[in-house]
């Protein structure tokens, strides 16, 4: 299939290439052209005037929980370590595969009408996860989760042979729920599997200050310096949330290559605390941004991310503090990175044709003073019109092609959450 985009403004955020006017075309799922008007020739399958639109590489969801869209809504109000033991644990423990597949396509539905073109995803079921993800043709990575409920080294290490060669669509990463969660034996475990394949380590790490004084008491040490004693990030990876971090950690971040991955919108609701991504941006510590799950944070909506990652650190730091365009990169390129899909980072000949089209014909939009701007301080999901993965169109105008039909999605999710106790 050979797709030609033109008349578009095109964002690459390669680093290198200002925002220009030009056309784009796809072929067999990667970026085949990119450049002025009128410099491609030669025939193609479709042709989209983007009439003045913007095209962008998508945005990269680096911390989900897919699988917890029945619980948006139901599980509100209340702190982390109540909300997990008093609804989150029991009504996950009536979920099986099946409902996992149905309610991660709904969570995938979601982040398409957000832009979203990846998802890092940590949950149970992960066959489940990633045939969702291949049969709506989503680009997604898996993470591992294994804890004192379940999971282990060895079945870490078995799912990290498959899903690292399933599917083109998705990839794996070593890790494990969270040191609160893990015993000390299981973790030395994972940390010489860490050694033995040499790959980045990610788990939950210092959400919420009860987690580090909790880790404290056990270990003598902080989380980050806890798990960094144990060879954990002896190869890289990163922590999702990254909240509560002292000064020596972010040492241990810095120098072990680590990604914050931030979710200002759980961390808000939650009542958690906001990351010190001025700070991380400061010491050159990479930072993605996550929505995390659908129970903490119902909305999965990366517009909002986007403001509230820059948003809360103005209130502390000032107006000046993290500029829009460190938040597009942590937005695109840093998500992409952190779930081993350097290829989907940015526009550019040759990388995957994971990109969107941000209607620029909005109220919202308009005057076009700073477009790149806007997408983070006004951007909505209103302004997504178009979302391509792997060269084919998943969403295009309010309208999926998924594969599935959006009302049966609705009605098994309402019909799995109407059966639990």
């Amino acid at each position: 299939m050979k797709t030609r985009f033109y008349n578009a403004r095109i964002l690459p955020l390669d680093g290198d290439t200002p925002l220009f006017s030009g056309e784009l075309v796809v072929l067999n799922g990667r970026i085949a052209f990119l450049g002025k008007e009128g410099g491609f020739t030669g025939a193609v399958d479709r042709e989209i005037d983007c009439r003045g639109s913007l095209l962008m590489p998508g945005f990269k969801n680096a911390h989900t929980h897919s699988g917890m869209t029945f619980l948006r809504s139901l599980a509100d109000d209340l702190p982390l370590q109540r909300w997990l033991t008093e609804q989150v644990f029991p009504k996950e423990a009536q979920l099986t595969p099946d409902d996992v597949y149905v309610l991660t396509k709904l969570a995938i539905m979601e982040y398409l009408t957000s832009g979203i073109t990846m998802m890092f995803d940590m949950y149970f079921a992960r066959d489940s996860i990633a045939q969702a993800a291949i049969d709506t043709g989503f680009r997604a990575a898996l993470v591992g989760c294994a804890n004192d409920y379940g999971g282990s080294a060895r079945e870490t290490a078995d799912e990290y042979a498959k899903f690292s060669k399933l599917n083109p669509l998705i990839s794996y990463r070593l890790g494990f729920h969270a040191e609160y969660t893990s015993s000390e034996p299981l973790m030395r475990d994972l940390s010489d599997l860490v050694q033995q394949l040499k790959q980045p380590f990610y788990t939950h790490l210092n959400e919420t200050a009860a987690e580090v004084e909790s880790c404290v008491a056990r270990s003598g040490k902080r989380a980050i310096e806890y798990l960094d004693s144990l060879g954990m990030f002896n190869y890289g990876g990163g922590g999702y949330h990254c909240v509560h971090v002292s000064e020596h950690e972010m040492e241990i971040m810095k120098a072990r290559n680590m990604t914050a991955v931030t979710c200002p919108g759980s961390n808000t609701k939650l009542a958690s605390g906001v990351a010190p991504i001025f700070e991380y941006l400061k010491r050159g510590i990479p930072v993605a941004i996550g929505t995390d799950g659908p129970a903490s944070n119902n909305c999965l909506d990366f517009f909002r991310e986007m403001f509230l990652t820059t948003g809360l650190q103005k209130l502390e730091h000032g107006a000046e503090a993290v500029d829009a365009m460190d938040v597009l990169a942590m937005a695109c390129k840093n998500g992409a990175y952190a779930c081993g899909f350097n290829d989907c980072d940015c526009l550019a000949i040759g990388k995957q044709a994971d990109l969107i089209l941000i209607d620029l014909q909005q109220p919202n939009m308009q005057p076009l003073n700073n477009i790149e701007k806007n997408i983070v301080y006004s951007g909505s999901k209103q302004n997504v019109s178009l979302v391509m993965i792997a060269g084919k169109v998943l969403y295009e105008r309010g309208e999926f092609f998924i594969g599935d039909d959006p009302a049966r999605i609705y009605a098994e999710a309402n019909r799995i959450i109407r059966g639990m106790q």
